[in-house]
Order: structure tokens, then sequence, then C-alpha cells
């Protein structure tokens, strides 16, 4: 008897006494499987598919929609004639009907010529009449930039009717009637509204007020009110706030203009400053703190509105121009052509012409031997002569870029006895306080605007929260 193989139990056991075979691979266990095993598997396949078929009828049932009939719906065709009207007939009609009205201001170069083009007047009658007509004639001399001006035209630029407000109680209106155009003067009924406005800087004064929806010319105001305590040109900083109350005036519910800033609150790089605005009884107007201090200075720290500086006073720099190292004496702020230059205290013109280098020239003298130059001019004041005096903020000159200059800017000197000193760094003296005499009613206007500005104020801290 020859031995047995020997046995293979992978468990360690002989489960129903089968004999144990050798191991094979995965391949010869798959060709070794009965063909009846297999015949089983398949029928079973067959039949999952078929029982699910009726589930995916209920699944397309439910994504037609509930209760849906799904026979045939008969279809029928609907002919109706519908009269169109003729395509040149219905836009001259709609032409004809349409008007508009456009408003806008008056700009500092305007003239009438320019005022019709932007208000779309295209219509040789009613540029005659304004031309010509006696009344309407004088709209020409009376155009004052900023103020307000409103024309209803056609589609063709036919004049219908023309607004203009010609001071603070007066509307001039030119209308079309049948026999033709008429001109006339009307009583304004302007009403004043005080508007509450804050805004944060994020790159600009201008960039803040224009994002508020604040008019450019309060943003002017604020700058010269707080322009003794923060320079515009270099000491804003992202973060810095503002509130603000001013007037606005309508009418007919119309915006026409906006008035003066009635009180303010600048915070600069952490520090807070306050401004309301008092009237005294003689209609003189200034901006003090709550507690009655003058906020201007007896000197305005810039005689532009709002400019950049493009060159600050040094003993040794080199000139653009001549290439050579010689003190610049002054501060040069870079401004348009035609920017108007303020007095930036009262005083008496010492000089007014052409002065070497320096193009068109204007001296200052003022008070306690102070005097200041204004060079590279493009003109000066209507008017202006040698022994004539000046306020604080009269233009006396207009910028430009006379003499020896690389681009249109002001050259501003400011001299202590003679002596030359850096305008931006000087001390300024202050003005004079609140009189005595109306410090009882300042009081009292002042606490109720305050009043106001701590509300906005506080409003606009929650919301920053």
């Amino acid at each position: 008897m020859q031995p047995s193989e020997p046995s293979y139990n992978p468990n360690g056991n002989n489960p129903g006494g089968l004999p144990n075979t050798k191991p094979r691979s995965f391949k010869q266990r798959i060709l070794a499987q009965n063909p009846a095993t297999q015949l089983r598997k398949l029928r079973l396949r067959w039949l999952l598919v078929l029982s699910s078929i009726p589930l995916f009828g209920i699944y397309t049932a439910f994504g037609i929609a509930p209760q849906t009939i799904t026979q045939d719906i008969p279809i029928s065709t609907v002919i109706e004639q519908v009269a169109l009207p003729q395509l040149d007939e219905a836009l001259s009609t709609a032409q004809n009907d349409e008007t508009f009205w456009q408003a806008d201001q008056v700009r500092r170069d305007d003239t009438l010529a320019s005022l019709m083009t932007r208000l779309n007047i295209r219509n040789q009658e009613a540029i005659d009449f304004l031309r010509r007509d006696p009344d309407a004639s004088a709209l020409a001399s009376q155009l004052r930039p900023g103020r307000s001006i409103q024309a209803q035209t056609t589609d063709s630029g036919e004049l219908l009717q023309l607004q203009y407000q010609t001071d603070n109680k007066s509307i001039f209106k030119v209308e079309r009637s049948d026999s033709g155009y008429q001109a006339k003067m009307l009583d304004a009924s302007f009403v004043t509204h005080s508007v509450l406005k804050s805004a944060e800087i994020k790159s600009s004064l201008f960039g803040a007020t224009d994002a508020a929806g604040i008019p450019d010319q309060i943003a002017i105001q604020m700058a010269d009110i707080f322009s003794s305590y923060i320079d515009f040109h270099t000491d804003l900083r992202r973060g810095d706030r503002f509130v603000v109350v001013y007037e606005a005036v309508y009418n007919n519910g119309e915006l026409v203009r906006t008035g003066q800033v009635l009180a303010a609150e600048f915070t600069n790089q952490g520090k807070t400053y306050n401004a309301v605005m008092y009237r005294n009884p003689e209609g003189q107007v200034s901006y003090y703190t709550p507690d009655g201090k003058n906020l201007h200075k007896s000197f305005l720290r810039s005689p532009l509105e709002f400019s950049r500086i493009s060159s600050g006073f040094s003993l040794g720099r080199l000139h653009p121009i001549l290439n050579t190292i010689r003190a610049h004496k002054g501060t040069d702020f870079a401004a348009p052509i035609g920017t108007g230059v303020k007095a930036p205290a009262d005083g008496t013109v010492a000089f007014v012409g052409v002065q070497n280098g320096y193009g068109n020239v204007i001296i200052l003298q003022h008070q306690n031997g102070i005097s200041t130059k204004y060079g590279h001019l493009s003109r000066f004041a209507q008017g202006l002569h040698k022994g004539m005096k000046v306020s604080q903020s009269d233009v006396i000159g207009y910028v430009g870029m006379t003499g020896l200059a690389t681009g249109p800017h002001l050259h501003y000197e400011f001299m202590v006895n003679g002596e030359n000193r850096d305008p931006l760094k000087v001390a300024l003296p202050s003005a004079i306080p609140i009189d005595q005499k109306y410090k009882a009613d300042f009081s009292t206007h002042s606490a109720n605007l305050a009043a106001q500005l701590r509300l906005l104020s506080a409003s606009n801290m929650a919301a920053l929260e």
C-alpha cells in the first residue's frame, strides 16, 4: 500500500468527514464553479431587474405630476387678425409726446451757449429769444456758479420751459405759449431743512463725502472750518470719521442748493474736534467750539481750499529748472490753473505785479510784522491794487504757472519781520472768542446743535460696532 498524500485542512478540522484537498488558485476556483450554480445566479439577477420595473414606472409618474392625464389631448389652432399701427406714425407720435426735464448747475466757466447745449435746447426760436428779448437777455449776465437751472425740452430739443434761480428769493422763468415765448420773474417758495450725515474716511475726504451723498461744497466748508487744526493735505488717515449738520434749500420739494454747515464733529487720528456755527445779531458768521472758543486762527493754514503739496519748505533744494541747489523759502501747492487763492488773514496789498522768476506775484502785509507772498499766478482778482485792504478768505488771485514753473501751482511764503518761516509749521495765533454780550444766546444755540451731533455720532458708532 502506498502512503496517502498529506491532507490539507486550513482550519485545522475536517467538517462533514470530507477529505482534505490541495488549495487551488482563485482563477482555478472560478473555472471550477458548477454550471448549475451559474445558471441559478443569472436567473436571480433577471428576477431582480424585472421586479424593479414597476418602481421606475411609479417614479416616472410622480416625475410627471400626480393625477396628470397622459392620454392624447386634442389640439386646435386659432387664427386672429390683429391690426398693427404704422411704424413711422407710432414713432412720430411717441417722439412728439415725449418731453424731458433736465436739471443742472451753473459752472464757473459757463456761458449762455454752453448751458443751452448741456440742457439740450436746440430750436433756433428759443435761442434767439434768450439772446435778444430784453427780459430774457439779462439771464446771461446773472449766471452765478453753483446756482440751479432746469429746462423742459422735447426729444428734438425744442424748449418748453426754463427755470433759473437768480437769488435766494426769485426764480426767472421762460415758458412757451401759443403766442411764443414769455419771460417773467417769480417769487420762490424756498424751504430750508437741516440735513444730518456721517461718513468714514477710506481714501480721501471727497471719497467719503461722495459715498455718503454729501455735496462737495459741504466737504470744502468742513476743510475750511477745521483747517486750523487738521491739515487736510497730509493729516487724514483711513478710519477717521465725521458727522455734519448742514442746510439744504428746497423749492417745491426739489433740492435747489446746499447752504452752510451748521455743526460738525471730526475725529482725526483719534482726536475729536467739534464746531458749531453762530450768526450774531449783526449778521457775522463764525465757527466756535461748543464752549465758545473761535475755531479759526487769525491766519488760515493754507490759502487754497483743497490741493496737494508738490514741494515743501527747504533751505537746500535742487531747483527743477535751474538745476542748482538753492533754498525753497515757501510751500508749493499743486492745483489746476484758475483755482482761487484766498487771503489767509486780513491785510493790505503791498505789491501786485510781475517779479523775477515768480511771474505774477501778490504780497500782503498783515499785523504784527507778518507778510505773505503768492507766486506763479495766472491772473489777479479784478480791481486788486496796491494799498487795497482785503479780508480773510477774500479771493486775491488765481493759480497759474507764470515765471519759472514746470506746472500749475501756487508758491506761498510766510514771513515774520522779513524772515521766511515754514507756512505749515509756524504757530498761528487764535482768533477772538465769542463776544461776552452774545454768550447767553450762543450757549442756547450751541446746546441744540451739539445735541444733534451727539445723537448722530452715537448712532454712527453703534452702526460701526
